[in-house]
């Protein structure tokens, strides 16, 4: 069994405000992330992603940045990682996130009109920050080449009615206490 499905699983179960979720080493930063399980997913990533003539790779802040940067190791593409604090540099464009669960600005610096991007993300929950990063680049002038993310977690969201396809590396639900693998190959 590979390490992705079988460490969510293993995911602790906690219970927040009556809604059930896992808390995982990719989403969460706890527990403790094993060098195994971040190869498996770049390697994953790697082979699902469409990457030709990619210009830049773009992440939010904070749980897209250690897949990101390992990605980025691995195929030589640059990082640009969407962050919460604004720094008013030449050209920064702001975002509102709005999840399910809170709402945020957001910056993103160093991608232009014409950049060739691949957005990564950890979680595609409800689609709020991914749906607010794809526009943002699209009124910037980029070309949103393909977005990726780690796990999807079971139900609709934002991107299910835009022109994005998210491809996904495991599909999960949580019931009845414990996680729930819906497709393990994910979408795409």
């Amino acid at each position: 069994m590979d390490r992705l499905k079988q460490s969510l699983l293993d995911a602790p179960i906690i219970e927040k405000e009556g809604y059930h979720y896992f808390v995982h080493p990719i989403s969460d930063g706890v527990p403790v992330l094993q060098p195994q399980l971040l190869r498996e997913i770049v390697i994953k990533i790697i082979r699902k992603a469409e990457l030709e003539n990619v210009d830049k790779i773009v992440t939010p802040a904070a749980m897209g940045i250690h897949i990101s940067t390992a990605v980025s190791l691995m195929t030589d593409i640059p990082l640009v990682v969407i962050r919460k604090r604004q720094y008013g540099l030449e050209g920064e464009v702001s975002l509102t996130q709005q999840t399910g669960y809170s709402e945020s600005e957001m910056y993103i610096n160093d991608v232009d009109e014409g950049d060739r991007v691949l957005v990564l993300d950890d979680v595609l929950s409800t689609g709020g920050t991914l749906r607010a990063i794809t526009e943002a680049l699209d009124h910037i002038g980029a070309d949103v080449v393909d977005v990726v993310a780690v796990i999807k977690k079971a139900g609709p969201n934002e991107l299910d009615d835009s022109p994005y396809d998210v491809k996904t590396l495991i599909n999960v639900d949580v019931v009845d206490g414990e996680v729930v693998i819906t497709d393990e190959h994910g979408d795409g």
